[in-house]
């Protein structure tokens, strides 16, 4: 099964961290939270969820993971203002491998510079920033791009987003 590495910080969108992560887990696949350092516990902006941090970025290496899941709400704008975060993403979509980003989580792939020449969707507000970064944009509810990146607008997306990326983890393996 996926090892799945999961950049989140305080503000996170609640359900497009629990939901998702929670249906990864019962396909049996695991789920590593990661944040500036490990053992601290972050909380979603709508205060229904808290995080245990797995792992600091400093301890992790992106080769040690099958794919990348990016929830959203405020956490992807924060994380991408630290490079190690930018590139950790980056070497997810350098390699092919899976990643998945909801709602402002492709802000991280925005700052990676990873979207140029890819079909993808995100929150309606950052719709301009992905065009400006080469992305086709779409407003879909999910979009698949290159049998390796899953992307939603919102939380109303969320059970596409997940029938989409329990699909390509069973596609990769």
């Amino acid at each position: 099964m996926a090892k799945i590495a999961c950049l989140v910080t305080d503000m996170f969108e609640d359900v497009e961290y629990t939901k998702p992560a929670d249906a990864f887990k019962e396909e049996g696949h695991s789920v590593v939270t990661i944040e500036k350092e490990s053992g601290k516990t972050v909380e979603g902006k709508q205060g229904e969820a808290k995080v245990s941090i797995d792992e600091g970025i400093d301890n992790v290496k992106p080769e040690d993971f099958d794919a990348l899941f990016l929830p959203g709400g405020f956490s992807p704008d924060q994380l991408r203002a630290d490079e190690r975060f930018v590139q950790f993403t980056k070497s997810f979509m350098d390699a092919d491998k899976p990643v998945f980003a909801i709602c402002h989580g492709p802000q991280l792939l925005l700052t990676a510079k990873t979207l140029e020449g890819r079909t993808a969707t995100g929150f309606k507000s950052i719709k301009v920033d992905m065009e400006y970064a080469g992305a086709q944009y779409k407003d879909q509810e999910v979009i698949v791009c290159k049998d390796q990146l899953v992307t939603s607008r919102n939380p109303d997306d969320i059970p596409a987003f997940i029938r989409e990326s329990v699909k390509l983890l069973k596609n990769a393996q």
